[in-house]
């Protein structure tokens, strides 16, 4: 439910979405302004958090997270702002709230989507006063000093259109927002990772560390990796905890790792790629997206002519899998060169971003750049968890 201290965790990996990622990180801490977390269940984003506050100005003071959506709403309020002796049934004492003992620290609200429009007005309020008002008790008792990091998973901005989402409140905490990527945009990250917790795991349960045959590795790289980090944590401990000498192979990794590695491998060009216009994406009719593609090419923009039709649901999800299958065939898997495609300004990458995943919509890149397929994992000393042999 909540966490208070410790040691924050590194940022593995050296992809550009993980260098980008410590060079935001690093502008935030470097200020007070409230900051929103986004991205998919899993990525880490309370880590991301962790580390913001243990380079801020305010790493001696607590840091105090809290899971929104692991708290009934009838407890939250008390939860956070605390309550007076008799205000409800069990209210026998009062009772400090997590905001108070978050003072001169850092709140961290993790899974913001998932709270009541109820408990957004409550905390709008306190966004505003900085003033703590327990349940029950008839005035505010007094103010806390904390700095807000908030994280979710869900497109706000959809659900603000929806109804469910205050937009002062939005406005109030997205003061700087911090995108973590999927891992599946992460490449050669996914091995790094799976090395750091092949040990951690080991560690934990007293077992000695396993290595990977090169095509079980290439599994785990092709694998898109819906559940994220937390996946990877879980299977590479499975790995560990498998009784048995000699390096893993793909029988030992999970079917749905390995079914989709002959999927994506699927995928992957063999020799010279096709040319962009003789590939098309299946269910998607040619006569939509070359449409859509040539009000883009024209002057219009991807928010008014993509945008608009899907929410309008005159463009269905195969038509905008289709028309970014395009353009990433257009850019060679580059996400940020895609924006000037679709008539957007660098500053709309993470709500382009956002989109998409909310959509399902955001295709890996590996299938569409231009470069020799990846090269076997190494079983060398600088990487001791993988073994060359296959």
């Amino acid at each position: 439910m909540t966490a208070q201290g410790g040691p924050a965790a590194a940022l593995i990996g050296t992809s550009s979405g993980m260098v980008a990622l410590r060079d935001e990180l690093a502008a935030a801490a470097r200020t007070q302004a409230k900051v929103l977390i986004v991205g998919e269940t899993g990525v880490g984003k309370e880590v991301v958090a962790r580390l913001l506050h243990a380079q801020s100005a305010r790493r001696s003071q607590p840091f105090v997270a809290v899971n929104c959506s692991g708290i009934p709403e009838t407890l939250l309020e008390s939860e956070l702002f605390g309550h007076a002796k008799g205000s409800f049934t069990g209210a026998y004492r009062d009772k400090r709230g997590l905001v108070r003992q978050a003072d001169r620290g850092t709140l961290f609200l993790d899974e913001l989507g998932e709270m009541s429009l109820r408990m957004q007005a409550v905390l709008l309020r306190f966004t505003e006063t900085g003033e703590l008002q327990p349940v029950g008790a008839d005035a505010p008792a007094g103010r806390a000093d904390v700095r807000l990091i908030t994280a979710t998973h869900r497109d706000l901005r959809a659900q603000i259109a929806a109804g469910t989402f205050r937009e002062d409140l939005y406005y109030r905490l997205n003061v700087l927002q911090i995108h973590v990527p999927p891992l599946r945009e992460r490449g050669q990250d996914i091995l790094l990772l799976v090395e750091h917790y092949l040990e951690r795991a080991a560690e934990a349960h007293a077992r000695p560390v396993p290595t990977l045959t090169s095509e079980a590795a290439r599994h785990l790289l092709d694998y898109q990796w819906p559940g994220n980090v937390r996946e990877l944590r879980n299977i590479t401990e499975r790995l560990v905890l498998q009784d048995r000498p000699g390096p893993r192979t793909p029988a030992d990794l999970p079917s749905e790792v390995v079914g989709a590695h002959r999927v994506v491998r699927s995928m992957v060009p063999v020799a010279v790629p096709r040319p962009a216009a003789a590939q098309g994406f299946p269910g998607a009719p040619p006569e939509t997206v070359e449409r859509l593609w040539s009000r883009m090419a024209a002057g219009e923009d991807f928010w008014t002519v993509v945008h608009q039709g899907f929410k309008s649901r005159a463009l269905t999800r195969q038509d905008l899998l289709a028309l970014v299958d395009r353009g990433l065939k257009t850019t060679r898997g580059s996400y940020r060169a895609l924006l000037g495609v679709f008539n957007l300004p660098p500053t709309d990458y993470k709500r382009f971003h956002a989109f998409l995943y909310q959509q399902q919509c955001n295709l890996p890149v590996g299938p569409y750049r231009r470069v020799p397929a990846r090269p076997t994992v190494p079983a060398d000393a600088a990487n001791p968890a993988f073994d060359a042999a296959s």
